[in-house]
């Protein structure tokens, strides 16, 4: 496994959260970023649902930020998925 793809290391006894890696997030851990960064409540329940739906994990079922939002971009842009034309 490349250091990138790693799984985020779990905080130290007594420290807060630890750095995260945006390449291999747990999905409660991307559900969290995902949330203070969108401004909008994101769920692990939504996670979940959009991985049932096709998008991209990692091997150790961890999602690569980058991954999953080109992912929401295409199903976006596809039939039905609201991109417009």
């Amino acid at each position: 496994m490349t250091p990138e793809h790693a799984p985020s290391p779990a905080p130290a006894a007594g420290q807060g959260m630890s750095r995260l890696n945006p390449a291999a997030l747990p999905v409660a851990d991307a559900a969290r970023v995902l949330t203070r960064l969108g401004g909008k409540a994101v769920s692990e329940e939504m996670l979940r649902a959009d991985i049932d739906a096709g998008a991209p994990v990692n091997s150790d079922g961890t999602l690569n930020l980058v991954h999953y939002a080109a992912w929401l971009v295409k199903e976006m842009a596809g039939p039905g998925g609201g991109g417009g034309d």
